[in-house]
This record gives C-alpha cells, sequence and structure tokens, in this order.
C-alpha cells in the first residue's frame, strides 16, 4: 500500500515533501544499467514518494523525468502533485551561466518549472575541474534569477557551512530554503543542522545510512547494520534498521534522501510514518558521530569556497 511523505512549509510558503528518492550513479556498480534510474522513480511515484531529488552532475535527470512522464502518462500522479529537485554543477557558477544551466536540466527532466534548484557546491571549477574563483554571491544572483522567471519556485544551497549560509543570507534578498549536505550516524552535523533550522533553512540529508552497510571502505567507523543500539531498535518498533535510521533523521527535524533501485527497499524506504523515535533514541544515535564523511571532497580542499 502506498505511504505518501507528510510536507512542510519552506520559508519562501512552498511546502516540500518530508522524504526524497535519491538518484545519482556514486554508489551504483558498473554493471547497473541507467535505466534502472527511471525504473526507480516510477516504483518510487507509485509507492507514494512525491519527491524526487537528481544532480545535473549525475547525468540521470533524462531518466528521472522519462520515470515522472511515465507515472503521469499512467495516472499514478500529476506533475503538480510532484517535487522535484535539481542541482547546478561547479562549472556553471557565473550569474549569466545559471538560468541557461537550468534550462538545460529542464530539457532533460521534460519539465517546465523545477521545484527546488540547488547550488549543488559553494565551490566553483573550469570544466575541466580546476579551481575557478567565482564568489558564491554571483551565482545566487543567477539563482534568484532563475525564480523570478519562474524556472524554479524555491532556490537553496548544498553542502555549505554555516559561515557560508550566514554570509549568503546577509547579502540576499531571497533567503536560500534549503541546505542538502550529508548527515548520517558518523557524521551528525548538529552544528550545522542547527544554525541552518534557526535561520528558517530546512535541512536535507543525503547519504542517511551512512557506513551501516560499510560499501567496503577501509577503516570505515561504526556503526553497522548488526549494531545492538540500532537492532534493539528495530525490533522494539519492528521496523529495518534502514528504517530506523531514516526515522532518526526525520525525528531532528531533517529530510532524508534515501536511494534504491530496489523495488521492495524503495517501499519500506518511505514506510515511516507509523512509528516514532524519542529523544533519547535520537540521542543515542548521535553519540555515534566522528565527523566522518561518506561523500569525501577533500581533492578540492585547497579551491576558494571549499567548506570545510
Amino acid at each position: 500500500m502506498a505511504v505518501q511523505a507528510p510536507c512542510i512549509q519552506l520559508n519562501d510558503g512552498n511546502t516540500i515533501p518530508i522524504v526524497a528518492l535519491g538518484t545519482g550513479r556514486g554508489t551504483a556498480k558498473e554493471s547497473d544499467s541507467i535505466d534502472e534510474v527511471r525504473q526507480a522513480v516510477y516504483w518510487a511515484i507509485e509507492a507514494g514518494y512525491r519527491h524526487i531529488d537528481t544532480a545535473a552532475v549525475y547525468q540521470d535527470e533524462e531518466q528521472v523525468g522519462q520515470g515522472i512522464a511515465e507515472a503521469i502518462a499512467n495516472g499514478l500522479v500529476t506533475r503538480e502533485e510532484l517535487f522535484v529537485t535539481t542541482k547546478l554543477w561547479n562549472d556553471k557558477h557565473a550569474r549569466d551561466q545559471v538560468v541557461p544551466a537550468l534550462q538545460e536540466s529542464l530539457k532533460k527532466l521534460g519539465l517546465d518549472y523545477i521545484d527546488l534548484y540547488l547550488i549543488h557546491f559553494p565551490i566553483a571549477t573550469k570544466p575541466d575541474d580546476s579551481p575557478d574563483n567565482i564568489d558564491y554571491l554571483e551565482t545566487w544572483q543567477g539563482m534568484q534569477d532563475a525564480r523570478q522567471l519562474g524556472l524554479a519556485r524555491s532556490i537553496g544551497v548544498s553542502n555549505f557551512n554555516a559561515t557560508q549560509i550566514t554570509r549568503l543570507v546577509s547579502n540576499s534578498y531571497i533567503r536560500p530554503v534549503i541546505n542538502q549536505i550529508e548527515v548520517n550516524p558518523t557524521n551528525t552535523q548538529e552544528p550545522l543542522v542547527a544554525h541552518c533550522q534557526s535561520l528558517g533553512i530546512a535541512v536535507m540529508a543525503y547519504s542517511p545510512f551512512g557506513f551501516v552497510v560499510s560499501r567496503g571502505q577501509t577503516g570505515a567507523p561504526p556503526p553497522r547494520s548488526d549494531d545492538p543500539t540500532l537492532t534493539a531498535l528495530a525490533n522494539k518498533y519492528r521496523k529495518s534498521v534502514g528504517q530506523i535510521l531514516l526515522r532518526y533523521l526525520i525525528d531532528r527535524g531533517l529530510i532524508p534522501i534515501p536511494k534504491s533501485t530496489n523495488k521492495q527497499r524503495i517501499a519500506q524506504n518511505i514506510d515511516l510514518f507509523d512509528f516514532q523515535l524519542t529523544f533519547e533514541e535520537v540521542a543515542a544515535i548521535n553519540q555515534f558521530n566522528k565527523n566522518h564523511r561518506v561523500i569525501d571532497i577533500s581533492d578540492w580542499k585547497d579551491y576558494p569556497n571549499y567548506p570545510n
């Protein structure tokens, strides 16, 4: 049975569902077909998801759009019922590049507008990934242009640190509605989450499962899926460990973005609204924090505007 996530109101008055299907190929195996993205999007909408998250750099906007179009054509959903997020890549940070970049994303998605457009990183690069010294305040001017043109209903950022968020808010006439960052048990980001929320900026959480499935990283910190704290909670609430971790983020006021191309797992990842963790249980999961990221961006550490 389809489960729909509740919505919360953003600081611009628009509403956003509090669980999104994540796409992107970062954890895909080479043998996986890109068409799995189209199928995953369709299955997600069928399961009740109304929020789909993609990005230009994922190179799957076309397949995301195909899954959406198929779901609309089959009467599962209308465009107005969906919330679609995509992101501006680092090599399009000049103000006059932002709107054309979004128009290209919309063309691939087959959509007339996007619900949420994010600056993917505060870092600007040239097309060859070498550093480019473009101030993200200039990039934000382009994002404001996109919103004024009606191409993006809401605009926000991703991977910005607290100092960058404060500077952006202080120098803009449109406040970002979202900061999308990595949040999971080994990277809880409590100070940054609190800072964003204090400014009325919602937080979307990518890589929500952390290293619970180790992904083969050497020396990755716990917890794993058999951790006693997590398995006890899973047994208590009759849920999977993955569902416990997604609910943990929701109970912190965050919007998790689980990725999957497995039909049963996709449905499981939104079946989160018949239980709630206690304050003490959320605090217990926070204790795993090691400030250790799943997504390593240290290759950019010497670039201007690196969000350390």
